[in-house]
């Protein structure tokens, strides 16, 4: 009578631990496509500068290779208006300044929301999160 409830036991924990085990799993291959980091600026500038060398530190890191998008137009809008539409699954990324992130919302009336768009990286704090007091 034990063996087959002991046996339930070991299936009962196994399976408990399934969903953990499944996350450790995806989590440990993220990076199987290259990631595109957008640049709102031209090629050749200090933020276009400022990418390809994180590009080449993340390649570096991550094994994969790091592409280098520069899409520019509109003060830098367009390159954020790829960033805001691209799938949230982290293989796009934006890099940008204080006149991207903080002053086009500002001035122009944009077809994304500069706060609600993006989130930061995976293991970090959302805003959402953070109370405002």
């Amino acid at each position: 009578m034990r063996l087959p409830r002991r046996q339930f036991l070991h299936l009962a924990a196994g399976a408990v631990a399934l969903p953990a085990v499944s996350r450790i799993a995806r989590a440990q291959t993220y990076p199987s496509r290259p990631i595109t980091i957008v640049v709102p600026y031209a090629a050749g500038g200090p933020t276009d500068v400022i990418a390809r060398v994180l590009g080449d530190r993340m390649r570096q890191a991550l094994g994969q290779p790091v592409l280098i998008e520069n899409v520019v137009g509109a003060g830098g809008s367009i390159g954020l208006r790829r960033v805001a539409r691209a799938l949230p699954d982290g293989y796009t990324v934006g890099i940008g300044n204080w006149g991207t992130h903080v002053a086009l919302g500002v001035i122009y009336r944009l077809d994304y929301d500069l706060l609600e768009d993006f989130e930061p990286s995976p293991g970090r704090p959302s805003r959402r999160i953070i109370s405002r007091s």
